[in-house]
């Protein structure tokens, strides 16, 4: 199983971006779906969640602005990004707990995509 995350660039304040995060490999089932995010010299932190029951929740410093989400037909989920601030530049990266089939049961493992780098600048 392998997380492909993309879509981030160099953009303005107050600009939009979308990153993605598509799933690929002998997928039984995603649960929980994240995005964390880390700014140079700052922890990760865990900017967004859509749980399996597609509950959310999401940091603070993004509410309001960020929106997560899903398409299951594609195992691909979404980090809706509006009114960056310079504050939002960090590196993005996607983490799934995905079900697989392993032999005759299923196991649940972490899984984590590369980073896609956002920059919010004038």
């Amino acid at each position: 199983v392998q997380l492909q995350a993309s879509g981030g660039g160099l953009v303005q304040p107050g600009e939009s971006l979308r990153l993605s995060c598509a799933a690929s490999g002998s997928i039984f089932r995603i649960d929980n779906m994240n995005w964390y995010r880390q700014a140079p010299g700052k922890q990760r932190e865990l900017v967004a969640r859509l749980s399996r029951d597609n509950s959310t929740n999401y940091a603070d410093s993004v509410k309001g602005r960020f929106t997560i989400s899903r398409d299951s037909a594609k195992n691909t989920m979404y980090l809706q990004m509006n009114s960056l601030k310079p504050e939002d530049t960090a590196v993005y990266r996607c983490n799934a707990a995905i079900t697989i089939v392993q032999g005759m049961g299923l196991r649940s493992n972490n899984y984590w995509g590369q980073g896609t780098l956002v920059t919010v600048s004038s």
